[in-house]
């Protein structure tokens, strides 16, 4: 069985260990682009390996880029041990990332049972204790954090997605009312009374969603904040200052 074109070296050969009599059905997906993580069942973020599944996103290069800037962010301000919540938290992997490299405790928040109990997996296989809490990211928080954080759904409902991901990933973690500025809104207007001084609240957002998110922070009297880009040069990141 030869190698499928959009597959790489590294990935065919787990494949080919994981399910040696398989292959031909395996290439089979592959070729309908399902995805080779979920096949796999698993990935590497950061210095991590996150189980993934249907029930949860699989993490990508932006996400661990945003955790990293995050983390510089947090060692720069803080110089005690802090309270994070990650809002969204589907497969664990930014608390798990954060809780490795940080004096921290953590919050972890997701509306999916499902994806709850794969992040408590995770947050086992790659030992680190964390409190998941399975409820909507948006309810009222029961206490302050000095980081809030999150990477939340943000495609609007008529937005450009691959069919890949459209066909395999879960919805729920994908498509937000408001043109995918619906929990941006909601967090900010919820949650930022619930933000520390001095604290972070750290978004991951979607292409050209910049412009609006500055009228939310305007709306909310936010001064302090800054947008920053991925590898590629795209305005990907909103860390706000609550100085």
């Amino acid at each position: 069985m030869n190698k499928p074109k959009n597959v790489t070296d590294t990935d065919w050969q787990l494949l080919k260990e994981k399910y040696p009599n398989k292959l031909n059905d395996i290439s089979v997906l592959l070729e309908n682009d399902y995805p080779v993580q979920y096949l796999i069942g698993n990935v590497e973020f950061i210095d991590s390996i996150i189980k993934v599944d249907k029930r949860v996103l699989i993490p990508r290069f932006e996400t661990e880029l945003f955790v990293e800037k995050t983390i510089n962010y947090a060692k720069k301000i803080f110089k005690n041990k802090i309270n994070i919540v990650d809002l969204g938290t589907g497969s664990g992997c930014i608390s798990i990332a954060l809780k490795k490299h940080l004096d921290c405790n953590i919050d972890a928040i997701d509306i999916s049972k499902d994806a709850i109990k794969l992040a408590k997996e995770n947050a086992k296989l790659n030992k680190v204790k964390i409190d998941f809490i399975n409820k909507n990211m948006i309810d009222e928080l029961d206490k302050n954090y000095d980081i809030i954080i999150s990477n939340p759904p943000y495609i609007a409902k008529d937005g450009y997605i691959e069919k890949k991901v459209l066909e395999n990933e879960p919805h729920i973690a994908l498509f937000a009312e408001n043109n995918g500025l619906y929990y941006y809104e909601k967090i900010i207007n919820n949650h930022l009374k619930k933000l520390n001084k001095p604290g972070l609240m750290a978004f991951e957002i979607g292409d050209n969603q910049n412009k609006e998110l500055e009228k939310i922070m305007f709306k909310n009297k936010i001064k302090k904040y800054k947008f920053e880009v991925d590898l590629t040069g795209r305005i990907r990141y909103l860390f706000i200052f609550n100085e």
